[in-house]
């Protein structure tokens, strides 16, 4: 069918919702070739998009075909399944409310279940209202840290993490068994309330989550203690984090934080930034200002659904850096180890969980504690599959879980990265920091003295428009079939093609991998360094990730640099 028959389908339908009929109306021919040329992807990890009218935009139209296919997933999983139903969360983004009651509406017409939150809520509160509720699946209505006219849906397991990759691929498979999405029926709103098949939750939910986190905090007497001295600012640039965080932090003991004003309002068109980032330093503008005017010892930011957090931290100057996503989570680490070890609560069996392009300064950190330190692909539903696997063989303890871009998980209560966590520790080891006389910039340069130098970079390069995707994909293959050698001089010692699932030596040896089949390449050098490529599973780009390793600060970011420039040789 070509786009404009399409195109004709949905603008002649009738009812057609009154917000998608008017993104119909004043768009180019070129934009609404994109918009109706193609489909939203629904692959593992949900489905995001620009909002906005046709089958290649987030819409109520677009998010009921979803459902449709959740819903049938569940319907063959049997009548258990649909009693124990669906938990559904939303953020603060455009249509998020909306979305995510036409999601109900859907289910409750199958018969199934579903709780829907009062008013909006951070992703990991979703993770676990799953696993509280026993409910059988969950939906979060977000597009993470994306621009405002962007929104997305993702879609959670029973164990309360993003559905696993086998049972992802059947629903993926209902999904596209859908072919109009202007046909999906639903329930009648006030019916489904009114018998209970829709639930509304809320507080209840609330209450059972912030007495979980009262497990986050380590040394209570430490924070008691310097509760008078420790001065946070935190944003949550206007979106799901406030309440829960702030009421995360004062629970935990802190009396000193300040809320950056301007962005405590949930706003999706997130009017103070021009992107809800906090891995971006414009987004820190204001929390900076304000950090300098009561000299904060840290400034925390949440994105808009509060998985991810950044941060800034003060140094002996008093001015502000930025840490990336790896030095957030080698920090915590560093603080978690040792304050167990130091407590004698240091498990034999613990274990470490991170992502294959997360930094291997982590490692070196799991070594000096005999703590295990496991790889897992990029995703955060691959560290919760692993949880899941501890619980089931008691073979390992977990101790934590991260990935490079901004998110962690401390304990396992919930099993998608949690923000409001990560806030509670952070804001913990700062007060450590400080009873010893460091700044948190001081303890990163421990760190770095103690266990070696590692400098890490993403860099994300776009292929926008409909052959955006086969683009990628023959990037991908050309680089594959390369069988590169070295990486601005430095010698190749192991090649890994996820895709493939083999592990090749510099001398040809071939090992094979147990990981789950995925479109990613990974190199390492023969000085510890690395480089690795993965098409992002949501958006039209490939991103590229290096890892340097070396002696001091200059040798390492000298190393990324020159292997920046061969990776982007690569993608042209």
């Amino acid at each position: 069918m070509e786009w404009r028959e399409t195109y004709d389908h949905w603008k002649n339908a009738e009812s057609l919702d009154q917000t998608v009929q008017t993104a119909l109306e004043d768009q180019t021919e070129e934009e609404l070739q994109d918009a109706f040329g193609g489909f939203l992807s629904f692959g593992t990890a949900g489905m995001r998009g620009v909002i906005g009218a046709g089958p290649n935009r987030m819409n109520v139209y677009t998010v009921r075909q979803a459902t449709e296919g959740l819903a049938k997933l569940i319907e063959e999983a049997g009548s258990e399944a649909m009693e124990r139903g669906v938990a559904i969360a939303y953020d603060s983004r455009h249509f998020s409310p909306e979305f995510a009651m036409e999601a109900a509406l859907v289910l409750g017409n199958h018969g199934i279940k579903v709780y829907v939150f009062e008013s909006l809520r951070p992703t990991p509160t979703l993770s676990f209202t799953v696993r509280y509720l026993n409910a059988y699946a969950g939906i979060m209505i977000t597009a993470s840290h994306n621009p405002a006219e962007y929104n997305g849906y993702k879609v959670y397991g029973e164990d309360g993490g993003q559905m696993p990759p086998e049972e992802a691929d059947k629903l993926t498979d209902f999904v596209r068994q859908i072919d109009d999405p202007l046909a999906v029926e639903i329930g009648n709103k006030t019916e489904l309330l009114g018998s209970g098949q829709i639930e509304i939750i809320g507080e209840r939910v609330d209450q059972a989550y912030l007495e979980k986190m009262k497990t986050v905090t380590i040394d209570s007497e430490l924070i008691h203690s310097m509760a008078e001295e420790v001065k946070i600012v935190f944003t949550p640039l206007h979106g799901t984090g406030m309440y829960l965080g702030m009421k995360a932090l004062e629970q935990a003991g802190f009396t000193h934080v300040h809320v950056v004003e301007e962005q405590a309002k949930a706003d999706g068109s997130f009017p103070t930034v021009t992107s809800p980032n906090p891995e971006s330093p414009a987004a820190f503008d204001l929390a900076e200002q304000l950090g300098r005017s009561i000299e904060a010892d840290i400034l925390l930011a949440t994105d808009p659904d509060a998985d991810r957090l950044g941060a800034m931290i003060r140094t002996a100057e008093g001015s502000y850096q930025l840490l990336t996503g790896n030095q957030i989570a080698c920090l915590m680490l560093d603080y978690i180890l040792q304050a167990l070890q130091s407590n004698g609560q240091l498990p034999s069996n613990g274990a470490v969980v991170k992502s294959m392009v997360s930094t291997n300064l982590a490692d070196r950190i799991c070594d000096a504690y005999d703590v295990e330190m496991i790889e897992v692909l990029t995703g955060f539903k691959f560290i919760a599959e692993k949880i899941k696997q501890y619980e089931e063989s008691e073979s390992h303890e977990f101790l934590m879980g991260f990935e490079e871009s901004f998110g962690y998980l401390i304990k396992p209560f919930a099993r998608d990265k949690d923000a409001i966590q990560a806030l509670v520790v952070l804001a913990e080891l700062t007060a450590y920091h400080k009873k010893h006389g460091h700044t948190l910039a001081d303890a990163l340069d421990q760190i770095y003295q103690k266990y070696g130098y590692f400098f890490e970079k993403t860099i994300s390069v776009s292929y926008p428009g409909l052959e955006g995707q086969a683009q990628m994909k023959t990037i991908m293959d050309k680089i594959r079939q390369q069988e590169i050698k070295e990486f601005a001089g430095v010698k190749v010692i192991e090649r890994i093609d996820y895709l493939s699932g083999k592990l090749i030596y510099e001398d040809g040896r071939e090992t094979q991998l147990t990981y789950p089949k995925s479109d990613a390449l990974k190199f390492v050098l023969e000085d510890q360094s690395w480089m690795a490529l993965r098409p992002s599973g949501t958006e039209p780009k490939i991103k590229l990730y290096i890892g340097a390793s070396g002696n001091n600060q200059q040798e390492v970011e000298e190393k990324a640099a020159k292997y920046e420039e061969v990776l982007k040789s690569l993608t042209k």
